[in-house]
């Protein structure tokens, strides 16, 4: 982009995800919305959703293979519209376009409160989210930084054993549950219930003070 943050003819990327972002960005911050036209593996097409009314704004990228690179080949620049309503929200303030914003906050710290977030965003782009869209996202970069739940799951019994293997004196104890599914039991699938473990010197002076 140039000085005052429009696009130019010419402009290039890296990736069609540079370009997308790129143009949600733009979008986001003028308070405006824009419309895809076409969404092909070599061409991204949108245009103000109120082209050919109060508006001209449009952009045209595709994929330059000789120089590996995606390019800017049309642009009409400078929304002309506004926004028919105001509202606190915008709807290419999606959860992955946030998840990706506040990324540094939750490795910064995890067990951030999602109306923390809230603020942090509200900051960043002038919008206020809802509380589920902000959990959304939180979630997406918990699960994309520590793993799924599922995965975390599967973990389980092998970090376990390597917990032993290390500390042959640790106690681990974990409980399942059968699962159910519309009253039939679900083969090969448990729930977990719960999990216990404990370090030998722990054990040992909780026996001191029993």
């Amino acid at each position: 982009m140039v000085k005052d943050g429009e696009f130019v003819i010419g402009l290039e990327f890296n990736s069609r995800e540079a370009v997308i972002k790129a143009v949600k960005d733009y979008i986001i911050h003028r308070g405006v919305d824009y419309r895809v036209f076409e969404s092909e593996p070599t061409t991204f097409y949108a245009k103000c959703v109120q082209y050919g009314q109060s508006c001209d704004w449009l952009i045209r990228v595709s994929m330059m293979r000789r120089k590996y690179c995606w390019e800017i080949r049309r642009y009409n620049d400078s929304h002309t519209c506004t926004r028919a309503t105001i509202s606190q929200d915008h709807s290419k303030l999606d959860s992955d376009t946030i998840a990706e914003a506040i990324k540094p906050l939750i490795e910064a710290n995890p067990s951030i409160k999602v109306q923390s977030v809230i603020v942090d965003v509200q900051l960043k782009f002038n919008y206020t989210i809802s509380y589920h869209k902000e959990w959304l996202a939180k979630q997406k970069v918990v699960e994309k930084i520590f793993g799924g739940w599922e995965a975390s799951y599967e973990a389980l019994p092998i970090w376990f054993e390597a917990m032993v293997k290390k500390e042959p004196s640790a106690a681990v104890e974990y409980e399942t549950l059968p699962c159910y599914r519309r009253d039939e039991l679900a083969q090969d699938v448990r729930i977990l219930n719960r999990v216990f473990w404990s370090f030998y010197p722990c054990i040992r002076a909780f026996r001191q003070t029993s």
